[in-house]
């Protein structure tokens, strides 16, 4: 009784529910997150850590970036109330308004810190390009 208790205590915070129904979309990484809640990278970590703490989160380290995921639960009570969670609040318009920055954010390349590197690795490019012609 005791983890469904902290289950519904985690859900109690609304940018943990969108954290959540955003998780039920597909994994992320930290940046993704920062991004689509507009938030300090601090809140969002910190909320991710408690949704970890009481389970209903895991993560994995990819170079130097976290990616979230929503946990598979053993017993299927919390799948049942994420999914039951998911069905009724999609629609709400907070949460349609974050699936959508979170679509538009995938399809300019996704997570926003190997967008700004695949950027400055661009502007570098740009700038040895003007630095070549004007050698030339």
């Amino acid at each position: 009784m005791e983890k469904l208790a902290r289950f519904f205590k985690a859900l109690s915070d609304e940018t943990r529910l969108r954290i959540i129904l955003l998780l039920a979309e597909s994994e992320l990484c930290v940046c993704d997150l920062t991004f689509v809640l507009n938030g300090p990278q601090s809140k969002v970590s910190r909320h991710l850590a408690y949704l970890k703490h009481v389970g209903i989160t895991e993560s994995r380290r990819v170079a130097v970036w976290m990616h979230y995921r929503l946990k598979d639960s053993q017993d299927g009570l919390f799948k049942a109330q994420l999914d039951f969670l998911r069905a009724k609040l999609s629609n709400m318009p907070e949460f349609r308004a974050d699936r959508e920055k979170l679509l538009e954010l995938k399809e300019h390349g996704g997570c926003r810190a190997l967008t700004k590197l695949r950027g400055a690795r661009r502007s570098e490019g740009v700038i040895e390009q003007k630095r070549d012609a004007s050698i030339a």
